[in-house]
């Protein structure tokens, strides 16, 4: 079974409640009369398999995708005001439910989280995932500008290691946004370096360590951690800084963590196996975005040249042990 473990939809009441306006994030019309969701730094444009399922099911039967985990992408809900964050987030996920529900054999999803109220936001994960029958939830690399390794998020990573369901980091908006406004930089460059120090700060702080059984999934194939690893191993070696609150080199808790294969780059990909192991990669497309990877998502893990067995880890196999798919 192919399973994409990185895939956003927007549910239509999300949308309906973005129409209404006065929140962060907003809707617009291009020039070509297609539907932008816009906020700080970036916008996404709104295409049919976003949301409708159906026409979604026709993309992913074309090029091979079994299923899919749905989950709602950036600027998620934390950026707006507490009540409205809450009630969005529960929108998406009662909605994410219901498709999960009615499609069983397709579609699995991931719960999005009011993080700008970190208590609010473990009840929600707790709903999401025993009410409501989710595998997890996604969190975004900032926080409004707070890094993850805060403690005010611990609570959530408590309860995420207790019920044994993964937390899958994604970008948002980079801290550093100034200077990547220009030439859409931020999705390009932004995303995945913001992906970065939100993993590597996890590290260095001793979140990772702290909940060792917590299982992390990250975007984008590690952001550029996975190609940088060995500098910061030196570095964390040479910086007592560094090194004061972590026992071993940042590549050990690096490498128990689970990652999506997007890289749109077939040697990226060869090496990242390697380096990573092929139990700790899941298929990913960031389908329907604009940069989706889905035309060439199966065929790049099928050219590997790896054993069969570590094909199917990659295909599906991680995805179903790590997201707990029945």
């Amino acid at each position: 079974m192919n399973i994409d473990v990185h895939s956003h939809f927007y549910p239509s009441q999300y949308i309906e409640e973005l129409k209404r306006g006065g929140g962060y994030a907003y809707i617009e019309f291009n020039e070509y009369g297609s539907m932008i969701i816009k906020y700080e730094g970036d916008y996404n444009v709104v295409v049919k398999p976003h949301i409708d399922v159906l026409e979604r099911i026709k993309v992913m039967d074309k090029y091979g995708i079994d299923m899919q985990i749905l989950t709602l992408t950036t600027p998620g809900v934390e950026r707006e005001p507490v009540d409205r964050g809450v009630k969005l987030a529960k929108i998406v996920n009662d909605s994410f439910s219901e498709i999960v529900e009615r499609y069983p054999d397709r579609f699995r999803a991931l719960a999005i989280l009011p993080l700008q109220s970190p208590d609010i936001a473990v009840e929600e994960f707790r709903r999401a995932i025993l009410d409501l029958g989710l595998n997890g939830a996604i969190i975004f690399s900032n926080i409004n500008g707070k890094p993850l390794d805060s403690k005010d998020f611990w609570p959530l990573y408590s309860e995420a290691e207790k019920l044994g369901f993964p937390l899958f980091i994604h970008p948002t908006s980079p801290v550093n946004l100034k200077f990547m406004e220009d030439y859409r930089i931020v999705p390009m460059f932004g995303f995945p370096v913001d992906t970065s120090l939100a993993v590597l700060r996890l590290i260095l702080s001793g979140v990772i360590e702290k909940f060792p059984s917590l299982k992390i999934v990250v975007a984008h194939l590690g952001g550029v951690l996975p190609y940088i690893i060995g500098r910061i191993d030196t570095c964390v070696q040479a910086y007592p800084e560094a090194k004061k609150v972590i026992g071993k080199p940042a590549s050990a808790y690096l490498k128990n963590m689970y990652f999506d294969s997007i890289c749109y780059n077939n040697d990226i990909l060869r090496f990242s196996c390697d380096f990573l192991g092929a139990d700790k990669i899941m298929l990913g497309t960031d389908f329907p975005h604009q940069i989706t990877d889905i035309e060439n998502a199966v065929w790049r893990v099928k050219q590997l040249g790896i054993g069969e067995l570590e094909e199917r880890m990659i295909l599906g196999d991680n995805a179903i042990k790590v997201f707990k798919i029945n």
